[in-house]
């Protein structure tokens, strides 16, 4: 039996190697006999060919048939004895006409170099003079709290824009075909880029895509400080400053997929920290302690230790919504409904929508976001129960009949 793959790259990790897909960000990591064993598969030989060459020159009897399904079911099969195998389809990247060879300038130290400079000058400034730093009272610039809000609204959204572009800038300078989305993370409605094939880089490019955006919030954010020293404080900088701080201060958060997550994860060897630290904390809710034994050892202690922050992390997140956002947003809406139908100006009507479109459509995408990605477990799990009801019902059914 034959085995073709997809197009595969592969690099070393410890002992161990990534091999996957660039095109689908699918990977998996296989030892230096599974290697060996894709390497013969794709020079054409057949399965039983490639046990026994194995079995010669490695010593190792390898269950290829097992091999072959797991790597079928992670996506990197294309074919069986010359029949196709599903597979998830090519990552559709975002401004396809962005190509690597365009962009190779992203990746080098000069640029790192330059980037340097203002969040050096930022730094400086705000040290010899902190009172640049501006406070809350210095945002609210307008009487009309609707401005307000839409210029925090657009600058948020501009700022947060170029973080991701250069997120995908830098990773399409590697060859990967990032891509740009809207996602969630707990109750925070989040823009993100894919960059998931870049598993397959140099570990100076991986961190270079972790990092880009961070890099240019606080270069941008510098900026702002400088200015504010040589000409002075104006709403303009300190509406800046204070929306990269709030930012820079939400990647700390890395019990979430943060970009300094990413970067965690990547320093600490770990392959799936978020992924692993979950199931070991559903794993001790349950009763088990051996979640971990499929890991390596040296992942272990990460995983025991991301789990505790990711456990606390979450747990604070979640009271924070119940017992501060969910509030506020009720009052912000009752409020505004309150006005709205009260309004006998056009200029409070019109305040009155803005704040409502403010405040709903953000939490409206929130939803349709966490639906895409969790709508066919909910569907799975509300079967499950009907099912389990039709059936408790049909077995009562039968009792009454008797």
């Amino acid at each position: 039996m034959t085995v073709a793959f997809h197009r595969l790259g592969v690099r070393r990790d410890g002992d161990e190697w990534i091999v996957g897909r660039v095109d689908s960000g699918d990977f998996v990591a296989v030892p230096e006999e599974g290697l060996l064993a894709i390497r013969l598969l794709q020079q054409g030989m057949g399965i039983e060919q490639v046990r026994v060459r194995l079995l010669e020159e490695t010593g190792t009897d390898l269950d290829l048939d097992d091999f072959v399904a797991d790597l079928s079911e992670a996506g990197l099969v294309a074919e069986v004895e010359g029949h196709p195998v599903p597979s998830p389809p090519q990552l559709r990247p975002t401004f396809p006409w962005l190509q690597p060879r365009h962009l190779r300038w992203a990746l080098h130290p000069a640029l790192h170099l330059a980037l340097s400079v203002p969040i050096g000058a930022g730094i400086a400034c705000l040290a010899l003079r902190p009172a640049i730093f501006p406070s809350w009272e210095t945002i609210f610039w307008s009487d009309h709290g609707t401005v307000v809000l839409l210029t925090w609204a657009a600058l948020a959204w501009l700022t947060t824009g170029l973080h991701e572009l250069t997120h995908l800038v830098t990773a399409r300078a590697a060859g990967v075909p990032a891509r740009m989305s809207l996602g969630t993370r707990l109750q925070f409605l989040v823009a993100q880029t894919d960059v998931s094939g870049i598993w397959l880089a140099p570990t100076r490019t991986r961190v270079t895509v972790y990092l880009s955006g961070i890099a240019v919030d606080l270069a941008i954010c510098g900026m702002a400080l400088t200015w504010a020293f040589i000409v002075g404080p104006n709403p303009l900088t300190s509406w800046i400053t204070l929306i990269q701080a709030l930012r820079l201060a939400n990647q700390l958060l890395v019990f979430m997929r943060t970009d300094l997550y990413f970067l965690l994860q990547d320093v600490s060897g770990c392959r799936n920290l978020y992924g692993n630290g979950a199931a070991y904390v559903r794993g001790l809710l349950r009763g088990r302690r051996n979640t971990l034994a499929v890991l390596p050892p040296r992942e272990r202690v990460s995983v025991r230790l991301y789990a505790m922050l990711q456990s606390v992390g979450t747990l604070a997140c979640l009271a924070f919504a119940v017992l501060v956002t969910l509030p506020l947003v009720v009052t912000l809406i009752a409020h505004s409904v309150q006005d709205l139908l009260g309004a006998e100006e056009p200029w409070a009507m019109a305040e009155a929508l803005v704040v409502l479109a403010l405040v709903i459509i953000p939490d409206l995408l929130w939803a349709r976001a966490w639906w895409r990605r969790h709508g066919r477990r909910v569907r799975q799990a509300v079967a499950a129960v009907g099912s389990a009801l039709r059936a408790r019902s049909e077995i009562n059914d039968r009792y009454e009949m008797r």
